[in-house]
């Protein structure tokens, strides 16, 4: 039985979507000014697992996630760079689906941009004046959190603190409470903004993004709001007292799950705090797959403190698994069907208790490690490709051409030592096209496979 950890209770509650295994999953996504970091690649691993998790236990799962591509920091960029806030955002959406490709992350059945729902944007604002909860001042529409008297139950407070993520500014001296956000900001001099019926021009504030694009796809209510703990407030609160307020239904979501921060030197990785190392840095290093390995056999509510030298050990890591399904894959040994059937339980266990997966990961090794005293045969090689389908970070290429290779190595060695360089090259370039990497260290050359 899955239990998931709902940040609303603040307690692990059994899992039970609104309509039977049918599950309406939202995700807060990026907003695309510039690349994204590891802490983007954090949280969009840590929800791919989560999902396919899902799928795996049998659940029609609909993962939606926005792409807030109309923002202050867009716009500044644009300035910036001299060119259109939509060539801004379309450029840095596009690196970031190129991103979650190398990163394995494929879950998401849809992207919905905010200025494709502004439509629905100004609809959430008009009910909201109509109803008394928004009031206007001379930059744009508010929400008057006094009339909201649940503001907080989310994350237990109503003040922000210095963790918090903050998108927009929203800082006006004839709001009435200090709290209170922008709906809907008037347009300004060269800035983008959109027409509206009530004739007052101007584009979304960044909430009531989000719970647009939700009524639209999901309606009122859905069943599980994910994204990192920063959001929580003041976004994912807002989020509640718009939708809850149009709807006059509760609660909003049925699960809230957070992922924590990803530090660096003990300290919350963000680009405003310039402490930021982005995803291609990363691949310029690693392939994609260590980095899922590392966030993969992290638990999502467990902060993390990246460095180079802990990837390195996921790594490390990652091939003794990839070596040992390797071995499998060619094995003409005896399955322990036992052993098979309990790994596969205590696994199922491990995930069901809140998406443990370094639990999970712990009876992975245990698996490996038993077999590789007793031996297994087809039934253990199937039941690591069917972990794999949620974690997606096994090498899976036949390398029965590995000493075929290798004969070629040492022939381009002997070569490069009689300074035979076109032959060398020869070399260099066929194994090339058999999907080899070379690289020329102090210790020697060494291979891999792209």
């Amino acid at each position: 039985m899955l239990k998931v950890y709902n940040t609303l209770t603040r307690k692990k509650e059994i899992f039970k979507p609104i309509k039977d295994k049918k599950v309406q999953l939202f995700v807060c996504g990026i907003t695309p000014y510039s690349n994204a970091h590891i802490g983007h690649a954090k949280t969009d691993i840590q929800f791919d697992v989560i999902v396919k998790y899902l799928r795996y236990l049998k659940y029609d799962v609909f993962y939606l996630e926005n792409v807030t591509d109309i923002d202050d920091k867009i716009i500044k960029r644009s300035n910036e760079e001299n060119k259109t806030w939509k060539e801004i955002a379309r450029k840095y959406e596009k690196e970031y689906h190129d991103d979650m490709k190398k990163l394995n992350v494929d879950s998401v059945n849809k992207f919905a941009r905010a200025t494709d729902y502004i439509k629905e944007i100004q609809s959430q604002v008009k009910r909201l004046i109509e109803m008394g909860y928004a009031y206007k001042i001379s930059d744009g529409y508010y929400f008057d959190l006094s009339k909201f008297p649940e503001y907080g139950k989310l994350s237990k407070r109503t003040e922000q603190q210095a963790q918090d993520a903050i998108s927009r500014i929203d800082e006006n001296k004839e709001k009435r409470n200090k709290g209170d956000f922008c709906l809907w900001k008037f347009s300004k001099e060269n800035e983008p903004s959109w027409d509206w019926e009530r004739g007052e021009k101007g584009r979304p504030g960044w909430h009531i993004e989000d719970t647009a694009i939700t009524e639209k796809e999901f309606g009122p209510q859905y069943d599980v709001h994910g994204g990192a703990v920063d959001l929580i407030f003041p976004h994912h609160e807002a989020e509640i007292v718009q939708m809850e307020s149009i709807s006059g239904k509760k609660p909003l979501v049925k699960y809230w799950l957070h992922t924590e921060f990803l530090n660096i030197n003990k300290e919350k990785m963000s680009k405003s705090l310039k402490n930021f190392i982005t995803i291609k840095d990363v691949l310029e290093r690693y392939e994609g797959k260590v980095l899922r390995y590392f966030f993969a056999s992290n638990h999502y509510r467990t902060p993390i403190n990246f460095t180079y030298e802990i990837l390195e050990q996921s790594k490390n890591a990652l091939e003794r698994v990839n070596d040992f399904i390797r071995n499998l894959k060619n094995s003409s040994g005896k399955d322990n069907l036992s052993l098979v059937k309990k790994t596969r339980e205590n696994f199922i266990k491990a995930m069901n208790d809140d998406f443990d997966t370094p639990k999970a990961w712990a009876v992975i090794f245990d698996f490996i490690k038993e077999i590789n005293k007793s031996g297994g045969g087809k039934k253990s090689y199937e039941l690591m490709l069917e972990f794999d389908k949620i974690f997606n970070v096994l090498d899976l290429k036949d390398k029965i051409l590995d000493d075929e290779i290798e004969k070629l190595v040492r022939e381009r060695e002997k070569a490069r030592k009689n300074k035979d360089f076109k032959k060398s090259d020869q070399i260099r370039e066929e194994l090339g096209k058999k999907g080899v990497i070379l690289e020329d260290t102090k210790e020697g050359v060494r291979w891999k496979f792209k």
